[in-house]
């Protein structure tokens, strides 16, 4: 697994890919943030807080993370290479979590300079350092569970198709479904316990709950659930297409 981890670390940076991750994450972010006017745009905003981040890096990511993991097995698929990985010395479940904490890292490495963030905004606020740090954390936190989601759901995209564009936008679809459809179906339903319950399903919820600042034990399980599902449909699928 450590093996696995390393090279996809080191594939990610001995190409353009993590590079231009890292920048388009951050340029996209930087831009909406500071420079472009709109809803997202902090001075325009009002209030001295990361709430604007947090609400466009989900959408970023959505992008992003289909985008990295978009190669991981089609790629394996179109050499003909994926039969190899059963028969490697470590097992397919160490494979693909070594491809999955490469992603993830590689995501958690985009986000580190957006540190910079709490204090620019913490020194903008009418009393200096006055920003909610339990919020903040929180929402941090909130966001590694969304990006692990996300991972799992493009991994087991990329096992589908041995066209990388058709796994991107297969996972692109998904992550969009399990971040905001459930919540906009619920939306559509008739008023009663059922709403609640659809929104339940979905991402969106779970990781505002995170985000106000208190670890729901729920909230956690929710996204390790849902991380371990979509890991063990890409095992079960890559077990198939091996049949």
């Amino acid at each position: 697994m450590i093996a696995i981890f390393k090279r996809e670390i080191q594939s990610f940076f001995t190409s353009p890919i993590g590079y231009l991750v890292i920048g388009l994450f951050l340029v996209l972010n930087g831009l909406f943030l500071w420079v472009f006017k709109g809803p997202f745009n902090i001075f325009e905003y009002g209030f001295a807080d990361l709430g604007n981040f947090f609400l466009l890096a989900p959408w970023v990511f959505l992008f992003l993370i289909p985008a990295i993991t978009m190669k991981s097995f089609s790629e394996e698929k179109k050499l003909g290479t994926l039969e190899l990985l059963f028969i490697k010395p470590i097992s397919l479940w160490e494979t693909v979590i070594g491809k999955f904490l490469g992603t993830f890292c590689l995501a958690l490495i985009a986000i580190l300079p957006t540190l910079l963030y709490v204090y620019t905004i913490s020194q903008l606020g009418v009393t200096i350092g006055n920003l909610d740090m339990g919020m903040v954390l929180g929402s941090y936190f909130g966001l590694l569970f969304l990006i692990a989601s996300y991972t799992s759901i493009g991994l087991f995209s990329s096992t589908l198709s041995e066209n990388q564009i058709v796994a991107f936008i297969i996972g692109m679809v998904l992550c969009f479904i399990m971040l905001f459809g459930f919540e906009s179906l619920a939306t559509i339903l008739p008023t009663g316990p059922m709403i609640l319950f659809v929104e339940q399903i979905g991402m969106k919820a779970h990781f505002e709950s995170i985000a106000r600042g208190v670890l729901d034990t729920r909230d956690i399980i929710y996204f390790t659930g849902l991380t371990l599902f979509f890991l063990y449909l890409t095992i079960n699928q890559l077990k198939n297409q091996n049949r």
